[in-house]
């Protein structure tokens, strides 16, 4: 009976691993944003999720149509502020295919907000804006792993407090 019961167990594990590996899901960037208007949707992430102040990172963009196809050639410009002040603009520049990934280094710590214009999309007018919020060094980075150690610490003072008297029991026995 315990043979039977190893092996389900061992068949049960097997068909999991199985599952678990051919299945994969991707996760939207903790620093990412999309916004559809104009006929148009228009997706910002940045490399890594939270950058570092004056460390290279980079913007990654990517433009779709309404049918989230995306487009072939398209001409954009961003412009980044702080604190209600510009301080960059990265200026109008066409791409050739559905994404660009530019390199950018960020010298301001907090929330950014990001402004990317679309030029002389076809079926509109003027310039398309679309605004996004972009943040550098997340202190919620910091207080996640307090969060966790502190979670460790705790789990590791109550299997102490429940098992090291039963130690020391045995041992004066």
């Amino acid at each position: 009976m315990t043979k039977v019961r190893s092996m389900l167990l061992i068949f049960i594990i097997i068909i999991s691993m199985t599952s678990v590996v051919n299945t994969a899901y991707g996760h939207s960037l903790f620093n990412s944003a999309e916004k559809f208007y104009g006929g148009y949707r228009v997706q910002v992430a940045t490399t890594p999720e939270f950058p570092q102040i004056d460390e290279p990172s980079q913007f990654l963009i990517r433009v779709t149509d309404a049918d989230f196809e995306e487009v072939d050639s398209f001409t954009i410009g961003i412009r980044i502020f702080y604190n209600d002040q510009q301080v960059n603009a990265i200026p109008p520049t066409t791409i050739q295919n559905g994404h660009w990934d530019i390199d950018y280094v960020w010298k301001n710590q907090g929330n950014h907000i990001v402004y990317v214009d679309l030029y002389d999309m076809d079926g509109t007018k003027g310039i398309l804006t679309y605004t996004f919020n972009m943040g550098t060094q997340s202190p919620f980075g910091v207080i996640f792993i307090i969060a966790i150690t502190i979670g460790a610490l705790t789990f590791a003072v109550v299997i102490g407090y429940i098992y090291l008297p039963k130690i020391f029991k045995r041992s004066k026995s």
